[in-house]
């Protein structure tokens, strides 16, 4: 009982501590605490000013610019080494809720299960060899495919790397069985996915056609790997999801490879002596990246990391898929030529070819004497999609303000996008959004 008032103390009084250096709930299970269970929280608030797609309107009201107030996450996780070779983990939490978050009318229905897996660890203290299976955001394809979120240096991740996001999938987790692990300099996971009907994801199914979309017949397992040289220190292995930066905390260069396959996941129809018949395409998802993460200056504190990959996408003759994050619009006037939606979506995932880089500069610890440490960064994302006749440009910039390390900070962030017009598909004009995120994680 004593423990447990402690514990509610300690929940209520947290946000009086945002700059307190204890960021975790751990209890252990052995006094060595190698055995333990682990609570975690987090919160992602935005506040965000966006330049409109042409056309938009919310709530039936046209809106050149909008302003609005959303969660991008909020997730709380509870997992822990219960054995010798016994692991747990689970999340629960929502994403993406703001005025327009509605489910079936009602916008208390957000929050879901992300997580819930088991791991076998096959040899006592070592990360060779791990079994595990439930549902996971364990993937193939890149390390943005299963980001650890909390510690990401960037507003947001380049989200094209979770290629199946909110179709065949629940937010990029997935039903699985998978192996683990790291053996020497070599980090991998190998793993057998059962996605999710796409007819279940609770959207609008697009009407067959010429171009490739999710198939709605026929069902088809999907096989994942990535595979990671670390070439300085090897990166943790406790979870399957991967760190955005350390924050000068480590030497990591890594190089990795990754890809997904899956039969038949597209469909499509063809026409042949005016005789119109389906067809299906297999989706083959591959990427070839590096990733740096070093201290440049110890006394200083000084930092820098960097990644740049190469996607190949491909999901069906002239798949493409318009997106956009906690798109703050719902509507879009019947007359307009815009190819992209409503709001701030773009282009976001396609068959063709990504490259993506970020990169971002931790700053001299005594710059804000105290006060936390700033991280300007600038990344961007150059697609060429079979679909559209030029390509497309995404970029964004903007600076972290590290208040507590990951547990307190402040990201602004600047975007700029392309609208690709409805008739030549070609890029018409560029789109600019603001958003301002206050982060905590414990």
């Amino acid at each position: 009982m004593k423990n447990k008032k402690i514990l509610f103390l300690i929940i209520v009084c947290f946000p009086f501590f945002l700059n307190a250096q204890v960021n975790e709930f751990k209890l252990k299970l052995s006094e060595d605490g190698d055995k333990y269970i682990k609570a975690t929280f987090l919160n992602q608030t935005w506040l965000r000013l966006n330049e409109s797609n042409p056309g938009t309107w919310v709530q039936g009201e046209a809106a050149n610019h909008t302003l609005d107030i959303g969660l991008r996450r909020t997730r709380a996780q509870l997992f822990g080494k219960i054995s010798d070779h016994v692991f747990f983990y689970t999340q629960f939490g929502m994403n993406n809720f703001n005025s327009l978050s509605q489910n079936a009318g009602n916008r208390k229905l957000q929050a879901f299960f992300h997580d819930a897996l088991a791991e076998y660890w096959v040899f006592k203290d070592k990360n060779w060899l791990k079994f595990g299976g439930g549902l996971t955001i364990a993937n193939g394809l890149s390390r943005f495919s299963q980001p650890a979120i909390g510690s990401i240096m960037t507003m947001d991740v380049p989200v094209f790397a979770q290629a199946t996001v909110d179709q065949t999938d629940e937010f990029s987790r997935k039903l699985s069985v998978y192996a683990r692990g790291q053996a020497g300099n070599l980090d991998y996971r190998v793993i057998l996915s059962d996605p999710f009907p796409v007819n279940t994801n609770g959207q609008a199914l697009p009407a067959l056609s010429e171009y490739a979309t999710f198939a709605q017949v026929g069902h088809h397992k999907q096989y994942q790997g990535l595979f990671i040289w670390n070439f300085l220190e090897k990166e943790q292995n406790t979870t399957p999801y991967m760190t955005g930066t350390y924050l000068g905390k480590k030497k990591v260069l890594n190089l990795e490879a990754g890809g997904i396959y899956q039969k038949a996941a597209t469909w499509r129809t063809v026409t042949q002596n005016t005789v119109k018949d389906t067809v299906y395409d297999d989706m083959k998802l591959a990427s070839l990246a590096m990733y740096w993460d070093t201290p440049l200056n110890k006394a200083k504190g000084t930092a820098i990391s960097a990644y740049l990959g190469y996607f190949y996408t491909h999901y069906g003759k002239n798949y493409l898929r318009n997106n956009g994050i906690m798109n703050p619009a719902n509507g879009l006037s019947p007359s307009e030529s815009s190819f992209n939606g409503p709001g701030n979506a773009y282009p976001m995932f396609g068959t063709g070819h990504v490259v993506y880089g970020q990169a971002g500069f931790l700053l001299p610890e005594k710059l804000i004497q105290g006060r936390g440490v700033l991280m300007p960064y600038l990344s961007g994302s150059f697609s060429v999609y079979e679909r559209l006749n030029q390509p497309s440009f995404v970029w964004n910039t903007g600076i972290n303000w590290f208040i507590s390390g990951h547990t307190s900070k402040i990201t602004l962030d600047y975007q700029r996008r392309p609208v690709f017009d409805k008739a030549t598909l070609k890029v018409s004009e560029y789109k600019s959004g603001m958003t301002l995120q206050y982060q905590v994680f414990f």
